[in-house]
């Protein structure tokens, strides 16, 4: 058999980074026997049933990215942990390929697919020839596409595909919120894709999540705070991002709980250089102080670690400022209670 590519093999096997299936085999001249023979003297991998990869080396991600979409058929798409590889949201895993089809596609998930230790090869260090593939199915194909190369499902989608398949509302949330961030998926964007997509699974816990982005929570610590000292314990909601004038400036307080003067700054330390960091809360703590207004610092561990502690003390600084206290210990307060 002449392995050389002609023409026609050459332009599928750059489009499909070097992955091929049967049919596309078929019509460019090879049969059973011709395919048979190259898998078995190590010229050629087979990668899934009916999918080949004309290399007997290791695949790239490309290719394993190429071998998924192929296997699950011409209207597969990429997504959740894949998907958000692809855009920059997540960072790459080793597990299976997330692959999503319509409902009514044969495609089932695979497992990873192994070397035969009886054949020859000229790479026998990589045992694993595909990580394998996780089927996901979906009935709104038509809306959740991208025009990427290699296909995938959009940004927005990715990020609701994501926050769906955890395994709680509270995890789905903190989810979405990170997510979005990561992706540079804006509220109203987000807000369209829920409205357009109802999700089955956190409905409400999801459009809370952009009702509260759209009211102010501009980062995961931001939302973190809210969720795990403020909604899980009974504190009073505050204003978030709220804006105040500073030497001709526009400085804005994480969270003001306004009737009562508190200032709540969550550093994350995140979209700032420090010498910005060092000015911005100079300038801040020095109106805060000019305003006889009380003020308390957290950080991600703070509130993400010991929550408890964190609602204690902004609780006792609200008692002391004319708060009617009507909060309450959250479980993880009982938990901790029990132990001690």
């Amino acid at each position: 058999m002449d392995t050389r590519p002609s023409g026609r093999l050459q332009e599928h096997l750059d489009e499909q980074c070097g992955i091929l299936t049967t049919r596309q085999l078929y019509g460019l001249g090879e049969n059973r026997e011709s395919i048979r023979h190259a898998v078995e003297t190590g010229q050629w991998l087979r990668v899934f049933r009916g999918v080949f990869a004309v290399t007997n080396g290791p695949l790239t991600r490309e290719m394993q990215l190429s071998a998924a979409l192929l296997y699950a058929g011409p209207r597969a798409l990429l997504s959740h942990d894949t998907a958000a590889e692809a855009w920059g949201i997540s960072r790459p895993t080793e597990g299976p390929v997330h692959v999503t089809v319509p409902y009514g596609c044969s495609a089932i998930s695979q497992p990873p697919t192994l070397r035969h230790a009886d054949r020859r090869f000229t790479a026998t260090a990589h045992e694993v020839i595909h990580p394998g593939v996780e089927v996901h199915r979906s009935r709104a194909m038509a809306h959740i596409g991208a025009d990427t190369n290699p296909l995938r499902t959009g940004k927005p989608d990715t990020v609701l595909d994501l926050a769906v398949a955890q395994p709680t509302a509270r995890e789905a949330m903190i989810c979405m919120v990170s997510a979005m961030a990561s992706g540079a998926v804006s509220v109203d964007l987000m807000r369209r894709k829920l409205e357009l997509r109802r999700p089955r699974r956190y409905r409400r816990a999801l459009f809370d999540t952009v009702v509260l982005l759209g009211e102010g929570v501009h980062s995961v610590l931001e939302h973190r705070y809210v969720l795990d000292v403020e909604q899980a314990h009974g504190l009073p909601t505050a204003t978030r991002q709220a804006p105040h004038h500073v030497d001709g400036r526009v400085l804005f307080e994480d969270v003001l709980y306004e009737q009562f003067g508190l200032i709540v700054r969550l550093d994350g330390q995140a979209f700032h250089s420090a010498k910005q960091r060092r000015f911005r809360d100079r300038r801040r703590d020095n109106s805060a102080e000019l305003r006889n207004l009380p003020r308390l610092s957290y950080g991600w561990d703070d509130v993400t670690k010991d929550p408890c502690a964190v609602y204690g003390e902004v609780r006792a600084v609200l008692v002391r400022e004319g708060w009617s206290d009507v909060s309450f210990p959250c479980r993880r307060c009982a938990h901790v209670s029990e132990s001690t």
